[in-house]
């Protein structure tokens, strides 16, 4: 065989987190997702609590990066801007979370319905 013509393998192409999402939705339960046996009610509380979760993780992993940003002397700073910094940061982390995050509230999801699953069976 040709050295030239030998490629390495490629992983996989990732998709942006919202088509993923969407094809999970669309997909899961053609494809073994379990989901469809929790009660609709139960569902929606552990994807808001998902959801939850990592626009809190996202906000903590951001707070240290705006703790070393330095204020404008000249029309920032102060105690109205120490104050409101932090609900800056907790929007940006909301934001980051809705328009796609990172993919953490799908498995930690998953993990919270394994466990409600195997709260419910046993």
């Amino acid at each position: 065989m040709d050295a030239a013509l030998h490629t390495p393998a490629l992983p996989a192409p990732r998709f942006n987190p919202m088509v993923e999402r969407a094809a999970h939705k669309a997909y899961g339960a053609a494809a073994g997702d379990r989901s469809g046996t929790v009660d609709p009610a139960v569902d929606s509380k552990l994807r808001k609590a998902a959801n939850e979760f990592e626009t809190q993780f996202l906000s903590q992993m951001l707070a240290p990066m705006f703790e070393t940003i330095e204020t404008d002397p000249m029309f920032g700073g102060g105690h109205g801007e120490e104050m409101f910094r932090s609900l800056l940061v907790n929007e940006y982390g909301k934001q980051m979370s809705t328009r796609g995050g990172f993919g953490i509230a799908d498995s930690v999801y998953r993990e919270l319905l394994r466990a409600q699953e195997a709260s419910s069976h046993g």
